[in-house]
């Protein structure tokens, strides 16, 4: 099984460990392309301060984040599940896993970025500020460019086995699964339900859409569930006391979509 995850906005401070050693990356499919982005985005903050917080998207208080960039080379790194912060990576909780979900989760647990494409949580790298929305002057918008070279890594990363999607959509633009595989991936929604004046209303609330994914994930790690593909999916869900809506798509060769149904925001 493979778990595609977003990466979050806010990041932990770089770690103490060696520096940045990018040809122990997992994936080394993309290493060409990592180093491209790399070497434009440490070019790009280390130049006009003003031009790199506008293509980043930084305001002036995060102005830190540029100089961030500058040091990517030198700087400590921390496995990625540790530099990734924010409410799904607080659900998740990595740190209080027992030893098999913390290897279960090194295995499964794939995090796309903007700077590194897609790097597994056990992954060293130092913290960084570069999403997939931004457009480098030399490469242009990073979902585009991690399009071109992502499908084929991404496919044997992916192999026979389950792709459970909770990218949000400025990530899943890097890859979108083809064929066989997407007939072996699930995407997934949360929905709150609340009975209004007798009547009941779905809405997607966003903290709390990431919030759940955090504890779906959380609970597949602790119960050991690796099913096989989406039917086994949702059955596996159910019995872990989630509310799970979900249809086969209408045609070969297209990704299954989840409706998981809460009453509680939290």
């Amino acid at each position: 099984m493979l778990v595609l995850l977003p990466p979050s906005e806010g990041k932990a401070a770089s770690g103490r460990g060696a520096p940045l050693k990018a040809e122990s990356l997992s994936l080394p499919g993309l290493a060409q392309a990592r180093a491209a982005v790399l070497d434009e985005l440490v070019e790009l903050c280390t130049g006009d301060e003003h031009k790199a917080r506008e293509v980043l998207g930084l305001s002036e208080g995060l102005r830190g984040e540029v100089a961030k960039n500058v040091e990517l080379r030198t700087a400590g790194t921390r496995p990625a599940g540790e530099i990734y912060t924010g409410v799904l990576y607080d659900a998740l909780d990595l740190a209080s896993l027992d030893a098999a979900a913390k290897r279960r989760a090194a295995k499964w647990l794939l995090v796309f970025s903007g700077l590194w494409g897609a790097v597994h949580t056990g992954d060293r790298i130092p913290s960084y500020r570069c999403s997939m929305g931004v457009k480098l002057p030399g490469l242009g918008a990073l979902g585009t460019y991690w399009r071109g070279v992502m499908d084929p890594v991404m496919t044997e990363a992916a192999g026979t086995g389950l792709v459970l999607d909770l990218r949000s959509a400025a990530y899943a633009a890097a890859w979108k699964p083809k064929g066989a595989v997407a007939s072996r991936t699930a995407t997934v929604r949360v929905l709150h339900s609340a009975v209004v004046d007798g009547v009941e209303k779905r809405s997607v609330v966003s903290h709390f859409n990431k919030a759940t994914k955090g504890r779906i994930v959380r609970d597949l790690l602790t119960a050991g569930a690796a099913p096989a593909d989406p039917a086994e999916l949702v059955e596996t869900l159910r019995g872990l006391g989630y509310v799970v809506e979900a249809e086969p798509p209408a045609k070969p060769g297209r990704a299954w979509s989840l409706d998981v149904v809460v009453t509680q925001i939290h």
